[in-house]
């Protein structure tokens, strides 16, 4: 039976994202995707251009994962620190779901591929900082920038300390303890 039109490509992006779960992680090469797909590398061309663009099919899946949570916060908390809070918990959740994508995220997955996949997850948490800064706009302290630039270092802090953890030290695990002195 016949694959439906972008199936196989799915296929491939959760193997390669399953493939950067592993604890011990090593550079994934475009063979070792196309064995554990039982596949031959020139299957995996057909599918996509190069490795790159594997790798931005990941970072699209974040950026709509993510944004689209986001965006359903925003429309469902008025209050502005809440709001923040439920971003950063989010954030934190979404990468404890998706460890292969933190290793994306924190840019280790994407050391010697093409500068532009790190230029886009740059621009990812520079775009989730102007959301934080967003729903901070209306607290009283007025310092906006700040608070939302600290819970943005503090949240990729996080992401950082699971991937390094080989994913045992969970981003949530001490969120609630800690948001009270972030917020």
């Amino acid at each position: 039976m016949p694959r439906a039109k972008g199936e196989r490509r799915l296929e491939i992006l959760k193997a390669l994202a399953h493939m950067l779960e592993a604890p011990k992680w090593e550079r994934i090469t475009t063979a070792a995707l196309a064995e554990k797909l039982d596949v031959s590398e020139a299957a995996l061309y057909r599918h996509f251009a190069s490795k790159a663009q594997m790798y931005e099919g990941l970072i699209e899946f974040i950026e709509s994962s993510v944004f689209t949570l986001a965006n359903r916060i925003a429309e469902d908390e008025s209050d502005g620190r809440r709001q923040a809070d439920k971003l950063v918990e989010m954030l934190l959740a979404f990468a404890e779901k998706n460890p292969g994508m933190v290793r994306v995220m924190t840019g280790d997955a994407l050391v010697g591929e093409h500068e532009r996949l790190q230029a886009r997850m740059n621009q990812f948490f520079d775009r989730f900082e102007a959301t934080l800064k967003q729903s901070l706009r209306a607290t009283e302290d007025g310092d906006t920038a700040s608070r939302a630039a600290a819970l943005l270092r503090y949240s990729i802090g996080c992401l950082h300390q699971f991937a390094k953890s080989g994913f045992v030290k969970k981003p949530t695990e001490s969120f609630n303890a800690q948001r009270r002195f972030l917020l």
